[in-house]
């Protein structure tokens, strides 16, 4: 069969557009705020930070758990929680301004939604960092009564240098000695600073789950180590577990971006 070239080139043209449209669709689905339930989940708080704060105000602004905590050492011991010098929000992003300010990391850790928290659930966030070795991420779900053998959730975490990771504290294991962790072995997202992704937990009965851009990173394998009480999400921006006097550098900064922050209920 003979094919002309106009015919060919229309092909093309309707393939290069299809192409397009489908990387509009996909672009166009995660920079926009999810809206609505969804099969399974029943969309309970969400988050777009459409009004802007200056640096010193968003407690003010939007609460004082957004603002989080504040005057006391970082899990490393080396930063210093000082949200008021750390974020703010504008063109509706929430940002983390990681510094070094008279001798110190300045760190800050949000609670987007509360104290309250809840047992199971889905939870999703689109956000980028910079790249800020000596600096690292835990966005977390952290139990409300503070026992810590209750478990802990964790996605992403990771160095803001490179890759993230997931992982679940096995609830009950930290009565038996050290804290584990299920999975044991750490799968890392394919992508590191920079671009703006969409991390996703799906927390339920005996499993959890987590997606990256929509696509599954890792599970749980242990469904009698998966947490089962109310817990409260946690963005946390801190020091890195290896931080010390001279890491991370004096010079270095940067920014974590949040652009939104959706909570859904597990409703099977």
């Amino acid at each position: 069969m003979i094919v002309s070239k106009l015919t060919l080139l229309g092909s093309a043209a309707l393939l290069t557009g299809a192409i397009f449209a489908l990387t509009y669709v996909i672009w166009k689905d995660t920079s926009e705020m999810p809206a609505g339930d969804l099969p399974g989940w029943r969309q309970t708080v969400s988050q777009d930070f459409t009004t802007s704060a200056a640096m010193g105000e968003v407690g003010k602004v939007y609460s004082e758990e957004m603002r989080g905590y504040s005057g006391f050492p970082d899990t490393s011991g080396h930063g210093i929680y000082t949200p008021d010098s750390v974020l703010s929000v504008a063109d509706g992003v929430l940002d983390y301004y990681l510094h070094h300010y008279e001798g110190s990391p300045r760190v800050a850790s949000v609670i987007p939604f509360g104290y309250a928290g809840q047992t199971y659930g889905r939870y999703s966030i689109r956000f980028r960092y910079d790249s800020m070795p000596g600096y690292k991420i835990a966005f977390l779900l952290w139990p409300v009564s503070d026992n810590w053998n209750e478990g802990e959730i964790d996605w992403p975490e990771g160095g803001l240098d490179g890759p993230l990771y997931g992982g679940s504290a096995i609830k009950g294991s930290l009565a038996k000695g050290p804290m584990k962790f299920d999975p044991p072995e750490r799968i890392f997202t394919p992508t590191g600073p920079g671009d703006w992704h969409v991390a996703t937990t799906e927390w339920t009965p005996g499993k959890v789950q987590w997606f990256f851009d929509g696509r599954l990173i890792d599970q749980t394998t242990l469904p009698s180590g998966v947490p089962d009480t109310p817990m409260r999400w946690t963005l946390q921006a801190e020091t890195s577990d290896r931080a010390n006097g001279t890491y991370p550098a004096a010079r270095t900064s940067g920014h974590l971006q949040i652009d939104w922050a959706v909570q859904y209920a597990y409703a099977p």
